[in-house]
């Protein structure tokens, strides 16, 4: 089996990469990305040269539709990691945010579909739920553009979305920024309230490699994740530094929700995750009406069934 990662040379792309290489299932790992650079250290860090060998690497956009049909030329699983992601930039520039999450994210599927990938998977957001930023809405409508996919071409290529909170320890996450700044004095948050979903590069790996295996096409599948107020955070990384409050940016929400409202009825219990069925089934899917969610049922950073004080 051969996977191509989009964005492969983030965080995600790079611990998936090394759990890939641990399993000879997997014969060919294609990494595609934009930054020359990422990629030559990777090519470093994990010893493997652009040509031969198990690894091999595109340097291309995800709005560049025909490097796509080329990079994904033999490919049976696709996982689309590539966006852009900081929301004050989405915000400042909304155009590259549509060509890049949206655009970007159609020609995924277009050149899969070409190429006749059997499974590919995007990951999500809870920004994409209830949007109020630029940046949740493009994933929510990538999100749509994904799912509703599956009744092109001739059904051979399924597409899935995983949607997730926040990820500790990634590059630029807000824990490496509590770092820095915990040697300059002072904590700095935006607000206090603010509570978000966390959890860990490795735990977003296994997810991904589980969703692989259980995916039919059109769901979306949500990590049991808990949550934890930006203050207990901050102080997780230093109980004595001062925390400052700056103020909220344009875009942000005081909690993040991770199922809509409007979802709830659709959404199965599986025990290992949530699963969000489409409104008009594509194929036949796990779960019977026993594992469906209580109709009450909240999943909000707020929520104190999901809160934690310690890391």
């Amino acid at each position: 089996m051969e996977v191509l990662i989009t964005g492969g040379t983030g965080s995600f792309g790079q611990a998936m990469t090394l759990k890939l290489l641990k399993d000879d299932f997997w014969e060919r790992i294609a990494i595609y990305s934009r930054d020359e650079f990422k990629q030559h250290q990777m090519i470093q860090q994990f010893g493997e040269f652009p040509i031969g060998g198990r690894l091999r690497f595109f340097v291309g956009d995800v709005r560049d539709l025909r490097n796509l049909r080329r990079a994904m030329k033999g490919i049976d699983v696709v996982i689309h990691a590539a966006a852009l992601k900081q929301i004050p930039s989405c915000e400042y520039n909304p155009w590259e945010a549509v060509q890049t999450n949206i655009q970007g994210s159609w020609n995924v599927i277009n050149a899969s579909i070409e190429n006749g990938v059997r499974k590919v998977i995007i990951l999500s957001s809870d920004k994409a739920v209830n949007p109020i930023n630029c940046y949740g809405a493009t994933k929510l409508v990538a999100e749509k553009l994904f799912i509703n996919s599956n009744t092109l071409g001739r059904k051979i290529t399924r597409f899935s979305v995983i949607r997730y909170g926040n990820v500790l320890a990634s590059r630029g996450s807000v824990l490496q920024m509590f770092s820095e700044q915990a040697r300059d004095g002072a904590l700095k948050v935006t607000d206090k309230r603010m509570t978000r979903f966390w959890w860990s590069l490795r735990e977003v790996v296994d997810f991904t490699t589980r969703v692989m295996e259980w995916m039919r096409g059109g769901e979306i599948f949500i990590p049991k994740l808990q949550s934890a107020s930006i203050v207990d955070l901050a102080r997780s990384v230093s109980d004595s530094v001062p925390i400052e409050e700056t103020g909220i940016r344009a875009g942000e929400k005081i909690h993040e929700c991770l199922i809509a409202p409007d979802e709830i009825r659709r959404t199965s219990d599986m025990g290992w995750a949530y699963i969000i069925k489409p409104d008009n089934p594509f194929f036949e899917y796990m779960g019977k009406e026993d594992c469906l969610v209580p109709i009450d049922f909240s999943y909000t950073s707020d929520n104190p069934d999901f809160c934690r004080k310690e890391f």
